[in-house]
């Protein structure tokens, strides 16, 4: 059997032209991953979030290579939100 890969959709978005706009968002802990503590907090209606710094990126993101910081141990849904899905080309578009 042969797969036809020029059928497969391309993305121009690689974790080379990634710009983690998806690192803005709220992200709240639905299950437990493995988040170190300190990358926690409570939002103001008692729910577990990720920590947000002064500028509003995300506390486990490394700004200088913008990679996650705790990425084995990252919430579920950062792993659920997929690079160049719709909601990512979204966020792209909001955040230039």
């Amino acid at each position: 059997m042969t797969i036809a890969l020029k059928n497969l959709p391309t993305s121009e978005i690689t974790c080379a032209t990634c710009r983690a706009c998806c690192c803005r968002l709220e992200v709240m802990i639905i299950s437990d991953t493995g988040v170190p503590q300190e990358y926690l907090e409570t939002d103001e209606w008692g729910g577990e979030v990720m920590a947000r710094l002064d500028d509003g990126w995300c506390a486990a993101l490394n700004r200088d290579n913008l990679m996650c910081n705790i990425y084995e141990n990252r919430p579920w849904i950062c792993r659920e939100f997929e690079m160049g899905s719709e909601e990512c080309i979204t966020e792209r578009r909001e955040n230039l």
